[in-house]
């Protein structure tokens, strides 16, 4: 922000606009100097020496120390019966801005930032003339170069502010407050207060909830406070929490996101069998004569939205899936055969790759139980194998193929993050990373 911020700063006040100045000098009784200084024009404005850092309660300071500038410009001088003309060369030396920006939100969630205070000192400027008559000059120069001082300290802080407003201003806006995900979910990343200074960083509270684009509901649960470890090896770091990622599982279950449909045609083609009611029957004998030899569908879905949890040892689930299996009729029609409860433990692997929140999951052994069965009573275990072939098989990389894709971290324009860090603590998970902005 330093470095981009001074550029871009350098590039405004190089284009300082400075009007003519025409005035009078008095000589002592002999008379006054007239003077007119004209086409001005600013050559350039440097930089050197400058930092920024938080203020506790107060935001952003910028000190920029023994800055300066030149510009050069045409004169014209009467005095008594001398008229003379020429050019003229002015260097402004040890110039000392300070700048105060103030931090807030706007009624979007959105970032703001604008100038609370601004100050400029300079502490030498020296005008030197071209010409032969430099006792003429010396009659006026300190007028001259006074004049200079108060203008330009006036117009830098002008400067300042209009660069905040047009640039900084501009660009914090590019921070989303909504990503959308798909066509069914999308992200709510505004800020929920102004962000804060301490001595340290810059603090921003985002709400990190997910929600269904159909239809909007209160979460019905709290998030936790997130404690961050005083860890600064990063330039930024993103602390997602357990709510977070519990309100996607709300949003997606609201969307009806969370339902699959598991068909002959998704079984591998290597599998030792088809997904009919002959597979079937080895289980459940009676299918052999209730439906003979007809296609099997299992629609998966949950009954209630996952419910993670977040620890050291990284994320897990037990989410509870309904498989209702069907038999398709020759006239494509659905004869419901049975209902099957499966609780899974399932663990997840995250990372960051281009801005985004990427995973994976793993899952064990899944437990079985039957709530409603349409062809009489069966030993629900002995679908054990099939069961855990089915999800892990085609469910699972169905799942982490969409995990895969990401979900967008709250990143504007232009920035890239590198050297990232994933680490899990009690109910968040934490992010680390170095920024790199990238330029237009």
């Amino acid at each position: 922000a330093h470095q981009q911020g001074i550029a871009i700063l350098e590039k405004e006040l190089a284009q300082l606009k400075l009007p003519d100045i025409s005035g009078d000098s008095r000589v002592g009784r002999v008379g006054k100097v007239r003077y007119e200084l004209s086409r001005l024009r600013l050559r350039d404005f440097h930089l050197p020496y400058s930092r920024i850092t938080p203020i506790s309660n107060v935001g952003l300071q910028i000190s920029i120390s023994n800055a300066f500038a030149e510009l050069d410009g045409d004169w014209r001088v009467k005095f008594l019966f001398v008229r003379a003309h020429g050019s003229f060369n002015l260097k402004v030396e040890n110039v000392y801005i300070k700048i105060s920006l103030r931090l807030g939100s706007d009624a979007t969630g959105k970032p703001t930032v604008s100038t609370s205070e601004c100050s400029a000192r300079i502490s030498q400027v020296r005008v030197l003339f071209s010409g032969k008559l430099g006792w003429l000059y010396n009659l006026f120069h300190r007028a001259i170069e006074s004049r200079f001082r108060k203008i330009l300290e006036d117009k830098v802080c002008g400067i300042v502010d209009r660069s905040v407003r047009n640039e900084l201003q501009t660009y914090v806006q590019t921070l989303p407050v909504t990503a959308r995900i798909d066509a069914k979910t999308g992200i709510d990343y505004s800020l929920v207060a102004p962000p804060r200074a301490t001595t340290q960083s810059l603090d921003a509270d985002l709400k990190g909830e997910f929600y269904s684009l159909a239809h909007r509901s209160t979460v019905p649960f709290s998030p936790l406070p997130l404690a961050f470890p005083s860890d600064h090896d990063r330039m930024v770091y993103f602390g997602a929490s357990s709510y977070f990622f519990n309100t996607a599982g709300i949003a997606y279950h609201e969307a009806g996101a969370l339902v699959f449909e598991i068909t002959e045609d998704m079984i591998p083609k290597d599998a030792a069998f088809h997904l009919d009611t002959s597979i079937l029957s080895v289980f459940i004998p009676q299918l052999e004569e209730m439906y003979p030899n007809m296609p099997v569908k299992f629609r998966l879905s949950t009954p209630t939205a996952p419910f993670l949890t977040i620890g050291p040892g990284g994320i897990s689930l037990k989410p509870i899936v309904d498989a209702q299996a069907y038999a398709i009729l020759p006239n494509s029609s659905l004869a419901p055969l049975f209902l099957l409860s499966l609780v899974r433990n399932v663990s997840a692997v995250i990372n960051v790759r281009s801005g985004r929140i990427v995973g994976s999951l793993d899952v064990g052994r899944i437990r079985l139980s039957l709530k409603d069965s349409a062809v009489g009573t069966f030993k629900v275990r002995t679908m054990q194998s099939l069961m855990n072939f089915l999800t892990s098989t085609i469910l699972l990389p169905r799942l982490n193929a969409r995990l895969d894709e990401g979900f967008p971290l709250p990143l504007p324009d232009r920035i890239q993050l590198s050297n990232i860090l994933v680490r899990f603590y009690q109910n968040f998970l934490l992010l680390g990373a170095d920024v790199h902005f990238q330029p237009r």
